[in-house]
C-alpha cells in the first residue's frame, strides 16, 4: 500500500471503500475496495474531495482480485457451464442447460484447502435447470500472488471441477407387477407415480405391461422391452421376500447383471439396479416409492437419466445423508436427504 496524488492513480487498485456524498441526493460507496482506477474516475474522486489516495501499487507478480478469479472461472467452467463478469473479486457459476451437476469432489477440495480462495458448490449429482446457480468463486485478499494462482490450476488439474451432464434417455419401458393388479383386485395407483417422476426428466413410457406375479414372464417382458431399443426397464413391486415377490429373480435371469439389490436408504432399502451388457438398465422399484415424496429412486434417477454409469460403491456412502425424514412439506433436494 502506498499514498499518491489522485491524479497519478491511474491502473492502481483501491484499497478501502470511497463514499460519495451529495446533499439531499446519495450517501453511498461511489468506488469499492479493489476497484482499479481508471481516467474518467478521476474527476470524480477530485469533487469528493480526495487529492490523494492509499492504492496498491500494481506488480507483474501479483493479481488483483478480479484478475485472480479468472482462474478459478477456468478451474470451475466445464461442459454446460457459464459464469458471469468478476466483481469483487467474485464469479457466479451457472448451468447452460437443464441437466445433473456433477463435480470432481477431491480438486474441489485440493483447491480449496490452498487458502485465500474459496470455491462453494451445490451438491453433486444434483438435478439442476438451465441457469441455476452452481457455484460461487471468491478471491480473499484484495491481491494474490499469481504463483498461488498457478498453484490452484495445478492442484485442479486438465480437467474442469464442474460439469453439468445433459439428461440423454427418452424412453421407458414399465412392468407393474402383482396378481391383485392383473386381475383387478386392487387399482394401480403405482404407475402414475413412476411416469409423472421420469416425465420431469423428459423420459415418456411407450411400453407398459402387467405379468403379474409370473416370474418367467416377467422375464420374458424385459427381454421384449429390452429388443424394442427402450433407454431403461422399470419393474414396480414385487421387491421384498415374501414367497410372491418374483420381481429381482425375473430381473437376474432376464441376463441383467446386477449391481445392487439393496441400499443404505430409507425410504428404498429394497432398491434394486441391473444393467444390460450394453447398458440398459433394468430397475426393481419397492413399494415406497408409490407413497413416499423421496426415495432412493429420486436420488439414483438424475444418474441414470444422464446414463451415466453407476457402480455398487457408489452405494455405500449414501447411508451417510441416506435418511429421509419425512418433512411435511418435501424440499428434496434442497435438504440434507442423499448427500
Amino acid at each position: 500500500m502506498k499514498l499518491v496524488k489522485t491524479e497519478d492513480a491511474v491502473g492502481h487498485v483501491l484499497c478501502h471503500d470511497m463514499t460519495q456524498i451529495i446533499r439531499g441526493v446519495t450517501k453511498d460507496v461511489r468506488f469499492r475496495k479493489g476497484h482499479i482506477v481508471t481516467p474518467e474516475d478521476i474527476p470524480v474522486l477530485l469533487s469528493m474531495g480526495k487529492e490523494n489516495l492509499y492504492v496498491w501499487e500494481k506488480d507483474e507478480n501479483m493479481l488483483h482480485e478480479d484478475e485472480a478469479v479468472e482462474y478459478l472461472r477456468e478451474i470451475c467452467s466445464g461442459e454446460n457451464v457459464t459464469s458471469g463478469q468478476p466483481k469483487e473479486g467474485k464469479i457466479e457459476i451457472t448451468a447452460e442447460c437443464d441437466g445433473m451437476l456433477q463435480i470432481d469432489v477431491e480438486k474441489l477440495y485440493a483447491v480449496n484447502s490452498l487458502g485465500n480462495m474459496m470455491i462453494a458448490t451445490r451438491h453433486s449429482y444434483t438435478p439442476v435447470k438451465k441457469g441455476d446457480k452452481l457455484a460461487g468463486t471468491r478471491i480473499i485478499p484484495l491481491v494474490i500472488e499469481k504463483t498461488k494462482m498457478e498453484e490452484a490450476k495445478k492442484a485442479a488439474g486438465d480437467k474442469p471441477i464442474l460439469n453439468v451432464i445433459p439428461y440423454q434417455m427418452k424412453t421407458a419401458g414399465l412392468i407393474t407387477t402383482g396378481n391383485e393388479i392383473k386381475k383387478g383386485l386392487i387399482q394401480d395407483t403405482f404407475s402414475d407415480v413412476v411416469i409423472d417422476k421420469l416425465a420431469a426428466y423428459g423420459i415418456k413410457v411407450v411400453a407398459h405391461e402387467y405379468p403379474g406375479d409370473d416370474d418367467a414372464l416377467i422375464t420374458k417382458t424385459i427381454g421384449e422391452m429390452k429388443a424394442q431399443g427402450l433407454d431403461m426397464i422399470l419393474c414396480t413391486g414385487g421387491m421384498s421376500v415374501d414367497p410372491d415377490d418374483k420381481t429381482p429373480g425375473a430381473i437376474k435371469a432376464s441376463g441383467a447383471r446386477i449391481i445392487t439389490y439393496g441400499a443404505p436408504v430409507l425410504p428404498g432399502a429394497m432398491f434394486l439396479l441391473s444393467y444390460f451388457e450394453d447398458g440398459t438398465p433394468v430397475i426393481g422399484l419397492p413399494g415406497c416409492v408409490m407413497y413416499a415424496k423421496s426415495t432412493i429412486f429420486d436420488i439414483m434417477l438424475p444418474r441414470i437419466a444422464t446414463k451415466t454409469r453407476i457402480k455398487a460403491e457408489d452405494f455405500y456412502g449414501l447411508g451417510h445423508g441416506g435418511l429421509c425424514l419425512g418433512c411435511k412439506e418435501c424440499r428434496y433436494p434442497d435438504c440434507s436427504f442423499g448427500k
